[in-house]
């Protein structure tokens, strides 16, 4: 899974309950996006999670 370049937003690790209680492991993954950016005065392509473009962390290239 795609880890965020800019904030290092990645899997998270948790425990799943059924209604039994019965416990499995899980895993959240974050809503990361491969978008184009302006990275040191070039566009490249990287992954943002929708958090850092929404709060515009990142430069979009157009």
């Amino acid at each position: 899974m795609a880890k965020c370049d800019f904030c290092g937003k990645g899997v998270s690790f948790g425990i799943k309950v059924s209604h039994s209680h019965r416990r499995s492991n899980r895993t959240w993954k974050p809503n990361v996006m491969r978008v184009k950016a302006i990275v040191n005065g070039k566009p490249c392509r990287v992954h943002a999670c929708t958090r850092c473009l929404r709060s515009n962390k990142v430069t979009r290239a157009v």
